[in-house]
């Protein structure tokens, strides 16, 4: 031992103590276990509680011995020795005193534990600390039970297998009042789930008494439960969590627990939902969800697919949500399996009508009419011959337009029926198969069916971004634009990557497609495999800063992409670009649904930012949220991202590696001008986010009951007066009154304010190149009702009677633009 250190630990020197800090680290980096051992023994006296001098003493030598250990990095050569002065601590009283200090030993205690679980990183010492943190959660010390639990929810994330033995003690301390620790449950029961299963009751009940994070961590642990299906277990735990589904805050995440039991356990639901039907009626954006439980729990027996059929048809008459597809999916699914509750005129009332209200009233009638005779077929197992698709007029009286009506019908039952061996049971294909059905119709049918709709809701799809041939392109990626929970990544996907190259003036795309393996050849199945080890850990990257960074962070990530998705799209291709001045970022933007009326199947929605490191940034953050395991600097998205960073930035300054590192996630400043960007450019004008889908869609796919109205020929979209700037002189301005009026593919507008004046020559919205508001001006006040058209020849200047016009005109002309686009883009794709 260090003769410094041997006097002060020997003598109780006190005024010697303060000198070891005179001393160099390494000077004394060899005698720190001894000096451990003889503070062991002082403070296990019988006098140490009581001896001022010895407390003083002993907190400056473990200040310092612990201060040397984190410089010197030797945590792993005196790990023994500082573990048995920690354990030593608990054969002391560690409960604070009236005056609410803490005792001499809880001091020792929480000096060492800071020192100890810094390193939460290292197994080595995470062996040796773990099964002496845990028996200090039963010591009745708050403070020092807070703060270990803090560390060992960090060794949870590092090593999950370190805890798994000591699972029935963390639980037994959850259920003491220490919620922190709840955190850690999601992971041990993958390892030790039978200590969890016996408490799980116990646990939910707590509900009440926790805060929004503890709540979080409490349902993502029985969303893990619902996916192993201990459907014994969960039972339980049903009416307390019906009893939360009225908190806004967790009400989706409970539902979708939910629907995972009812997958395999309708039957435990059947009682609860009169209840959930009220949360349908309370809280519409919850109705698509609860339509999927409805449509399960009615697939049990005849009698509850009756009861089920009516809340499902009521809903579907009601506008005042948009999750009509869903609802007619969950339909159609019930009156497949038991075909006797609509007989042979099945067909026909899915054939009646392009209005679900339509469908709605139909299927009422003939619920109400079976219903009333009371003639149920009991036995017959056989299932009805398919009614000819000449048939639709059997019950109509032939006032639809057929032939439109039979291409879409025809395209829902094909998806519909696609599997005969599971009858009426789309929602338990495999989303492999779902993926693979919809590309092989995508490119031969585009006219999307209802079913295809809500069967794009569930799957998951990727179509190429199209190439750029105008403009100087330097490098350029192509990313998915479907948004994923937190969750999905443990779902049963396989992520195929395509090796991205990066050419000279350009990078081709990853796509990011989920495949069954069983379906791929044996060259396709290795590929997706490498594919998907490539987010998974190897020996170089425990080397690998980047790696090693965001294995630390990862839950927060996920979780601050999963709040940023929604605020903030994902672009599908990103094309940096040089420019006079600097670099810009050319990001495109299109609808992953493509239903029938979309606007963007075809085409993108295109947005140059000035913010191109911003963006890469995002996009970076995007890629990590969809592999369950740390990025490392290795990784073919992480290089193809990498690239395009170094083409944004001059030499000497950061690399990409280091500005990830050092900014994990980008500033608010910096997203609320991305925001505010996206909302001069009028983005939110044709895109807006789904809370059912969980990504972006088009205004079209996202309001499906104002398609059928926009589309409809010669009905204007919106008319009425607006003011035309006339300009003869830079002098001389003037404001002329004129009567508009949106329909089809042109802005027509009269000689004059009436609607039965002459025509004047229409703006063309196909030559439209941008529709933007006029900037405000200062002295100006009428402008914010302004707005301009930018055409190929000509720039038109108009005015609104106020504010709320000017937007109503704005959205609806960029939505006539977007969609004549489209037209365009698929009848070159046709030609061609």
């Amino acid at each position: 031992m260090h003769h410094l250190f041997g006097l002060v630990l020997a003598q109780k020197d006190l005024s010697r103590a303060g000198d070891l800090f005179s001393l160099e680290d390494a000077e004394i980096e060899g005698s720190l276990s001894e000096a451990l051992e003889q503070i062991r023994i002082i403070s296990s006296s019988a006098d140490y509680q009581t001896n001022d001098n010895d407390q003083a003493v002993v907190e400056i030598c473990i200040t310092r011995i612990t201060t040397a250990i984190r410089e010197t990095a030797s945590i792993e050569k005196h790990g023994k020795a500082l573990v048995a002065l920690w354990e030593s601590c608990l054969e002391h009283n560690l409960k604070p005193s009236g005056k609410d200090e803490d005792t001499p030993h809880a001091k020792i205690a929480s000096d060492i534990m800071s020192c100890i679980l810094q390193n939460y990183n290292r197994p080595p010492v995470m062996a040796l600390a773990v099964p002496v943190a845990v028996k200090f959660l039963q010591r009745g010390n708050k403070e020092l039970c807070r703060n270990m639990s803090s560390y060992l929810s960090l060794a949870a994330i590092a090593k999950a297998d370190l805890l798994a033995d000591h699972t029935d003690t963390i639980v037994k301390s959850i259920l003491q009042g220490n919620s922190m620790l709840l955190r850690v449950l999601p992971g041990l029961y993958e390892k030790q789930p039978q200590p969890i299963n016996l408490h799980l009751r116990e646990l939910v009940a707590q509900m009440a008494q926790l805060d929004q994070a503890e709540h979080h961590h409490l349902l993502r642990l029985l969303h893990v439960v619902a996916r192993k299906k201990e459907a014994g277990v969960l039972e339980e735990c049903l009416p307390y969590l019906f009893g939360h589904l009225r908190d806004p805050n967790h009400s989706d995440v409970i539902l979708n627990i939910l629907i995972e039991i009812s997958s395999y356990e309708p039957g435990a639901l059947a009682t609860f939902l009169p209840m959930l039907k009220e949360i349908g009626d309370s809280f519409p954006s919850l109705i698509g969800q609860a339509a999927k439980i409805f449509g399960a729990v009615g697939r049990i027996d005849e009698e509850q697919a009756r009861t089920c059929l009516m809340y499902l048809v009521n809903q579907l008459a009601n506008m005042e949500h948009s999750f009509h597809h869903i609802l007619l999916l969950e339909i159609k699914s019930l009156t497949d399996t038991f075909s006797s509750i609509l007989g042979t005129q099945s067909r026909d009332i899915y054939r009646m009508s392009n209005s679900f209200t339509a469908i709605a009233k139909l299927l009422v009638r003939q619920l109400e009419n079976d219903s009333t005779s009371g003639a149920r077929i009991e036995n017959d197992t056989g299932t009805e011959s398919p009614v000819p698709l000449d048939d639709l007029k059997s019950v109509m009286d032939g006032n639809e337009d057929d032939e439109k009506l039979q291409v879409k019908i025809q395209a829902f039952e094909e998806k519909i029926n696609v599997d005969n061996s599971t009858p009426g049971s789309v929602r338990r294909y495999s989303l492999g198969q779902v993926s693979k059905e919809e590309r092989k119709d995508m490119r031969f049918n585009r006219s999307k069916s209802l079913a295809l709709h809500a069967v794009r809701m569930k799957g998951v799809n990727l179509e190429i971004g199209q190439d750029e041939e105008n403009g100087e392109v330097t490098a350029g990626i192509s990313l998915t634009e479907i948004y994923l929970s937190q969750e999905n990544d443990k779902l049963p996907f396989r992520v195929d990557t395509e090796v991205m190259q990066l050419g000279n003036s350009s990078v081709s795309h990853q796509s990011i497609n989920y495949i069954e393996s069983k379906n791929l050849p044996d060259s396709a199945e290795e590929g997706a495999q490498k594919g998907s080890a490539e987010a998974m850990s190897s020996p170089v990257e425990y080397q690998d800063k980047l790696y090693l960074h965001l294995k630390e962070n990862l839950g927060k990530v996920k979780a601050y992409v999963m709040e940023m998705g929604k605020k903030i799209p994902i672009p599908d291709q990103c094309v940096i670009e040089d420019t006079v001045r600097s670099c810009v970022a050319k990001l495109f933007f299109s609808c992953p649904l493509k239903g029938h009326y979309c606007l963007y199947s075809k085409s993108s929605f295109t947005l140059i930012s000035q913010q191109p490191p911003l963006w890469i940034h995002i996009m970076f953050l995007f890629q990590q949220s969809l592999f369950a395991e740390p990025l490392s600097i290795q990784s073919n998205s992480v290089q193809v991202l990498k690239a395009l960073w170094e083409k944004t930035q001059l030499k000497g300054t950061h690399s990409f590696e280091t500005a990830m590192i050092q900014s994990t996630f980008p500033h608010q400043k910096d997203l609320d001008h991305v925001q505010m960007h996206l909302e001069e450019v009028r983005f939110f004008d044709l895109f807006g986010y789904s809370e059912e889908a969980g990504t972006w869609q088009c205004f079209m796919c996202n309001n499906p009951e104002k398609a059928t109205v926009v589309n409809q020929d010669g009905q204007p979209l919106i008319e009425g007066k607006l003011k035309e700037k006339q300009v003869r002189w830079k002098f001389i301005k003037r404001w002329k009154t004129r009567y508009f009026t949106l329909a089809g593919n042109q802005l027509l507008f009269r000689k004059g304010k009436y609607k039965d004046d002459p025509d004047d020559c229409p703006i063309e919205l196909s030559k439209v190149q941008s529709v933007k508001v006029v900037a405000k001006k200062r002295r100006d006040r009428s402008l914010p009702r302004a707005f301009e058209i930018f055409t190929d020849s000509k720039t038109y200047v108009f005015k609104a009677k106020d504010e709320k016009n000017a937007e109503e005109w704005l959205q609806c002309i960029n939505v006539a633009v977007a969609q004549a686009r489209e037209r365009e883009s698929q009848e070159a794709t046709t030609y061609l």
